[in-house]
């Protein structure tokens, strides 16, 4: 039996005496698929003063209501540099948000107050600007094929489960230890090309002229003002939109508050082999590049005193893509251009993900009635200009592989596969994978020379 559930092991005379406990969520090494719920004495500085039971080690997942506490007074901040980092991922959220509350049957209260709530708790856990998007692959599914809501949260649940599995057997770490660096530098170029190009194709051109002045303005702030504290890009970016809508787009009659319908959904087990075939196999290649392993390297190019493992990553993308399938959420995950797109903004903890969550969560209580016609008169220009920003920050991060031939040459591979082919982000990993491994062996043994 685990020491936890010996409560003598766990529950000592110095913890009955104190009426504050701190509750631990918890996966030990040696209980691999084991999740269980202890509690232990709480005390102000609980990282100095309690050490970690016998049954837990340094790489563990644990995550207390002390470190939520411990990350809200010491790297959660409210401040004009945080709400404009909040926003450095909304180019790449919103359109896949309403693209899938378009094209399929969600429920609109649903989805918004959710992806609301999973980017405050990711805040809170992480203490640091660690985004929560739409699945990619899956939402690209569910807009061109329009398949049903409920077809949608059997396949996140499938995929939260898958990944709380690579997560609870250590095998997103062993995956870790086998891919190059090289491969995931050529994932973030891929994507962060893959995402400015989105944004001068689709975006910026969708209003015309009118469209090209307000990118050419949003364009030129971006560039005078990125990287400063003291006035933020963003502010005066997301501030020029919301000017033009007012002024151009906005009528009395779109100001209306209409109470949340919240539903929890039916889900349809004897979809499962379906849901597997179509939105997980396509999405966790992508998930592994760009959700985790992509992630934690941004998260260590960034925060590097945060010392992020995978596995914590991993396990958070689970839990949260099992909730939110569970109550009618659209599924969900990390990603590294999210991440770089709110630090590049001026995001340095985690409160830009939890005011970016307070956006749509209000949204969600108290307009999802009115969402679309709010959503549809703020100019996609605007939208695309901060999303150019967010891919070139992406692709910003190969430079310390740059001066390698061998080494850049092996991701600028790998971002154009990922860009090009089918399946294009598993198939451009596996090709790098395995250059990478036979390099001056079988490939590219006269290149550079």
């Amino acid at each position: 039996m685990p020491p936890c559930l010996r409560g003598e092991k766990i529950l000592t005379t110095k913890a009955r005496r104190h009426s504050d406990y701190n509750l631990y969520l918890i996966m030990p090494q040696q209980y691999k698929f084991s999740v269980l719920l202890c509690a232990l004495c709480g005390e102000k500085n609980l990282r100095s003063s309690v050490v970690n039971p016998p049954f837990l080690n340094d790489e563990d997942i644990c995550f207390t209501f002390a470190d939520m506490k411990n990350n809200i007074t010491a790297h959660i901040r409210f401040n004009r540099n945080e709400f404009s980092g909040a926003f450095g991922d909304i180019g790449t959220d919103l359109p896949l948000i309403i693209g899938m509350l378009l094209a399929s049957d969600f429920n609109t209260a649903n989805v918004l107050i959710l992806f609301g709530i999973m980017q405050i708790l990711t805040g809170l856990i992480y203490g640091m600007p660690m985004a929560v998007q739409p699945l990619k692959a899956v939402a690209m599914i569910v807009i061109t094929q329009k398949i049903s809501g409920s077809l949608v949260l059997t396949g996140g649940l499938i995929i939260g489960v898958i990944m709380l599995i690579l997560s609870a057997t250590r095998l997103l770490n062993l995956l870790g230890r086998i891919i190059p660096k090289t491969v995931i530098r050529g994932v973030q170029l891929g994507l962060g090309f893959q995402l400015a190009m989105t944004a001068l194709k689709q975006y910026v051109p969708a209003l015309e002229t009118p469209g090209y002045i307000l990118a050419a303005v949003s364009f030129i702030i971006a560039l005078i003002l990125l990287g400063n504290r003291k006035f933020p890009p963003a502010l005066f970016i997301i501030a020029l939109g919301v000017v033009y809508s007012l002024v151009f787009s906005f009528h009395q009659g779109m100001f209306q508050l209409k109470a949340p319908v919240f539903i929890i959904p039916e889900m349809k087990f004897e979809n499962l082999w379906t849901a597997f075939a179509l939105l997980a196999l396509p999405q966790i290649p992508l998930s592994l590049g760009n959700s985790i392993y992509a992630t934690q390297q941004v998260a260590s190019d960034l925060f590097p005193e945060k010392k992020l493992n995978v596995q914590k990553i991993g396990f958070t993308y689970s839990i949260m893509n099992i909730i939110s399938s569970l109550l009618g959420g659209i599924p969900v995950c990390h990603g590294s251009g999210g991440l770089a797109g709110q630090y590049t903004f001026g995001g340095r903890t985690g409160g830009a993900p939890i005011i970016y969550g307070f956006f749509y969560l209000i949204f969600g209580l108290f307009f999802s009635g009115n969402f679309f016609s709010f959503i549809e008169i703020f100019p996609q220009p605007v939208l695309g200009v901060i999303l150019v920003f967010e891919g070139i920050s992406l692709m910003l991060l190969v430079k310390d592989i740059i001066t390698d031939k061998k080494n850049f040459f092996i991701a600028v591979m790998v971002a154009v596969m990922a860009n090009g082919l089918p399946y294009g982000y598993f198939v451009a990993m596996l090709t790098g994978i395995l250059v990478y491994y036979l390099l001056n062996t079988v490939f590219l043994k006269h290149f550079g020379k």
